[in-house]
């Protein structure tokens, strides 16, 4: 179920989002809690190469998980490696019940609307606990956002790019998941959140002496000062990274 995607992808592309699965507790959580934890990587692209980096980021937590990646084109479709296996399918994930589905750059590429539709395909099928992860990001993965759901629906927003490689965190904005990027106006939550993310970012413009990942980490501890419900970071990351709930930037 779905449609075949550009299929662009790169070399560590996906780092950023692999080295927040492997540390958020809650995925965590879900990968060592299930007895034969499966993880489907939907719409690998063109290379399976950040499938197979996913697959060795994720058994530094469970080394038995079984990761399997998915593309709806069957030109794409490789033989297994690197104990990794790779099928057809796309939103109804070949049959498989997993307790992780990372869907990154793919609804991108959709219409809006096709959304809700893609996410309940998805959330039907998980295992008990399972989880999505629908992220964008760029050519170099140096700007990445997206939405972690559980079977519920969407459980956070997290915004993570490279310090050096932005002059505002609003320059994230061009990279938000589809459900989000064309709510980016005045009076809406999104909108909010970036534009107090840009004026705190201003604000610890004297960290910068510093670098930039302290100034954002300035600026993710001015904003949860204000009131804002954001997630303190785990340690002096070499990511910038914001995560907020979902109710924080949910569309009005």
């Amino acid at each position: 179920m779905g449609q075949p995607t550009r299929g662009t992808t790169g070399y560590n592309r996906l780092r950023r989002s692999d080295r927040w699965l492997v540390h958020a507790p809650r995925v965590r959580a879900a990968l060592l809690s299930t007895a034969e934890p499966i993880v489907v990587d939907l719409g690998y692209g063109a290379l399976p190469v950040t499938t197979l980096e996913l697959a060795a980021r994720l058994r530094t937590v469970r080394p038995d998980v079984r990761v399997v990646g998915l593309e709806i084109h069957p030109d794409r479709v490789v033989p297994s490696q690197q104990g990794v296996d790779f099928g057809l399918g796309g939103f109804e994930l070949a049959g498989l019940q997993p307790v992780l589905v990372r869907a990154f750059n793919v609804l991108r590429q959709y219409h809006v609307d096709d959304v809700a539709d893609a996410w309940s395909q998805m959330q039907t099928r998980l295992a008990p606990g399972g989880l999505i992860l629908d992220g964008t990001c760029d050519e170099l993965g140096r700007r990445c956002c997206w939405v972690l759901l559980d079977a519920s629906g969407p459980v956070s927003l997290t915004l993570a790019c490279d310090p050096f490689a932005i002059d505002e965190p609003s320059d994230l904005a061009e990279r938000l998941p589809k459900v989000l990027i064309h709510h980016n106006v005045p009076g809406q939550p999104i909108h909010a959140l970036l534009t107090a993310a840009d004026r705190a970012w201003a604000a610890a413009a004297g960290h910068g002496v510093f670098g930039p990942r302290v100034r954002w980490r300035a600026m993710v501890e001015s904003l949860a000062a204000a009131g804002y419900p954001v997630e303190p970071p785990r340690r002096r990351l070499r990511d910038g990274v914001l995560t907020v709930p979902w109710s924080a930037v949910a569309p009005l």
